[in-house]
């Protein structure tokens, strides 16, 4: 099991990637960043490294490649030496051995990869262990947005990453919560190495956040506001010892992390994955 108080990732998705954002972390006690290649367009390690590069060792830092500059905007691609090369311009840009880098949406190449798809990803997964291999990260893992097709793939030629990231919460649905579990079998991964992300389905301000309130899934949900118990509960659905959220407003921030210390009500939580299943099940009758 996880412990109580998932930890807290500072991810700059839609960041401005200014200082004040990662002084502001560190006051608050995050100290892990995520990013990826293509953030930023394009530049967001190179502005990490020019802004905050003394502030960069306070942190521990996730990155993800997949994504690549093309003549119409970002294009995708699992080559292996691709990869590779990206782990290695992303080491030196940030001036430091990343911490974990993840292989980013394998599944928007596998999809139409068929019947190759998972010698494909398996050739991309072995890139980034042979990037930990030679000391350019610590750790690597395969960060999915849509992970439905990846576990028909996994087995033995698939190697196993030590980090599964993917989207969590309440707006997540029944087919992705179901696909995370089963990659989580067939790696045998603890909820520690689990990570989720986008928490709020990309906004706080989207209008279903005044039509539902989460803090039903809290004990003493009252204390908190419903921004804080979605934020909470997102690391039981699925299970994850770490949750990545972005923002550029220290006090929002801080707000999250404070919502750490509410108590989530497992057995609510579990009544409500009966319903997504019941409800997806009555979908497709």
């Amino acid at each position: 099991m996880c412990g109580a108080d998932p930890r807290v990732v500072l991810g700059l998705h839609r960041s401005r990637h200014e200082r004040r954002v990662l002084t502001g972390a560190l006051d608050l006690g995050v100290t892990a960043l995520d990013t990826s290649t293509n953030y930023l367009g394009f530049r967001s390690h190179q502005v990490l490294g020019r802004t905050a590069g003394d502030l960069l060792p306070k942190f521990t830092i996730s990155t993800k490649v997949g994504y690549f500059p093309g003549p119409d905007g970002a294009e995708h691609s699992l080559d292996p030496v691709r990869l590779h090369t990206a782990v290695e311009q992303a080491v030196e840009d940030l001036g430091q051995q990343l911490d974990v880098v993840f292989v980013h949406n394998p599944e928007h190449s596998l999809r139409n990869a068929a019947p190759y798809n998972q010698h494909l990803l398996a050739a991309a997964c072995t890139a980034l262990g042979e990037a930990a291999a030679q000391g350019l990260c610590t750790a690597w893992g395969v960060a999915s947005w849509d992970p439905s097709l990846l576990p028909s793939l996994i087995d033995a030629t698939v190697p196993r990453p030590s980090v599964l990231m993917v989207r969590a919460g309440l707006l997540v649905g029944a087919g992705t919560l179901e696909a995370v579990d089963a990659l989580v079998r067939a790696w045998g991964l603890g909820c520690g190495e689990v990570w989720g992300m986008s928490p709020f389905g990309g906004s706080t301000s989207a209008p279903v956040w005044d039509r539902i309130d989460p803090r039903v899934f809290l004990r003493e949900g009252r204390r908190f506001s419903r921004v804080q118990a979605a934020f909470r509960v997102a690391s039981h659905l699925p299970r994850a010892g770490s949750i990545v959220v972005g923002t550029d407003e220290r006090a929002h921030l801080g707000e999250l992390v404070d919502a750490l210390t509410g108590q989530v009500e497992e057995r609510t939580v579990q009544e409500y994955r009966r319903l997504l299943r019941d409800r997806s099940r009555d979908q497709f009758a």
